[in-house]
């Protein structure tokens, strides 16, 4: 695996998971993606990726039920949802349940790097952090604080 910390993306709409891998790798992260949370989580890559960008309606296994099936088996990785779809209730529920953003579709790429920049420096973040990756997240922290910056 590569020095970069990995973001992964769960969404069913090949665009978005297209653009939002091209988006997530210009401000310099390592990024998976996956078509639905069940290849999430038979993959590889679950249990290195420090940040999660769900959809919030899926077919299968929603992102609501993923974040809390993580919760759950103690896996603790900041959670971002973007939907197209604005429900106030499923909001509500992500952000109580722990989420760090709830962006609507479509959204800026500085809302993206916003949320990006939350998820990194909330209480999860740092709990989800193995020892031999703080050092790193901390310089990727740096960095998504600067690019965050230069973007305003």
């Amino acid at each position: 695996m590569c020095n970069l910390t990995l973001i992964s993306v769960v969404d069913d709409d090949d665009s978005v998971r297209e653009s939002l891998q091209c988006l997530i790798r210009s401000f310099g992260f390592a990024v998976e993606v996956f078509a639905s949370a069940e290849e999430f989580l038979t993959s590889d890559h679950l249990r290195d990726t420090r940040c999660l960008i769900l959809d919030v309606r899926m077919p299968g296994m929603n992102g609501i039920e993923l974040q809390r099936r993580l919760v759950a088996s103690h896996r603790e990785i900041p959670v971002i949802f973007i939907t197209a779809h604005g429900g106030g209730a499923a909001r509500s529920q992500a952000l109580r349940d722990g989420a760090v953003a709830y962006l609507l579709k479509p959204f800026t790429e500085e809302a993206l790097l916003g949320a990006i920049h939350a998820a990194f420096t909330s209480p999860v973040a740092a709990q989800s952090q193995q020892p031999e990756t703080v050092t790193v997240s901390q310089a990727v922290q740096e960095a998504v604080e600067n690019n965050f910056k230069a973007r305003k």
